[in-house]
């Protein structure tokens, strides 16, 4: 059994505090462009792969995948407005074998409703609108998943909890090469 990080309940709780809101699962991925400019845009948390790594999913045929494939390295911002707190979460993209990746994927895919499936059956994001391109609002259980649904799984390095209520407000980091041990920051 893996034993969690200590910052991991403090997370989850304060993910229950959104309740039903999507902001329970927003996070922000920031990236690097190939021109060394930042890139951020929200994503939806899919889950745990273990105590200290994450899965996304992302389209394969977004820039967001170029700028991974050049530079793993990613921060993820999680505020969480009830619970009144952010989470910084910096890590790298980790590359799985092919046949855990598959697996976890297909794993993935099947856990999707219809409507959530569909934004992959979209047209290429960010390309020019097609007035006569179909977005279709579901796409059936057994679909396959077509080859651009693309798992993103973030073992996470350091992690930093930014409490927002009280005053002052609560700064801690947690480290993994520091064994995830505590230590308090000045806001």
């Amino acid at each position: 059994m893996t034993t969690l990080p200590p910052w991991r309940p403090l997370l989850r709780a304060a993910r229950e505090r959104e309740g039903r809101s999507p902001a329970a699962r927003w996070l922000q991925l920031a990236t690097v462009a190939p021109d060394g400019t930042p890139r951020v845009r929200t994503l939806v948390f899919r889950g745990w792969a273990n105590g200290s790594a994450l899965d996304l999913l992302t389209d394969g045929r977004s820039a967001k995948l170029a700028e991974l494939q050049q530079q793993p390295a990613v921060e993820l911002c999680w505020l969480l407005p009830k619970a009144r707190c952010q989470f910084r979460l910096r890590g790298a993209v980790l590359t799985l074998p092919a046949d855990v990746e598959l697996d976890e994927r297909q794993r993935h895919w099947r856990r999707l409703t219809p409507a959530a499936r569909a934004l992959w059956g979209w047209p290429e994001p960010g390309a020019s609108l097609d007035a006569a391109a179909s977005f279709p609002a579901e796409l059936a259980d057994n679909t396959p998943p077509p080859e651009h649904f693309q798992l993103l799984r973030i073992a996470l390095e350091q992690v930093e909890l930014l409490e927002l209520g009280g005053h002052p407000h609560q700064r801690r980091r947690w480290r993994r090469h520091g064994g995830w041990i505590e230590e308090r920051l000045n806001p």
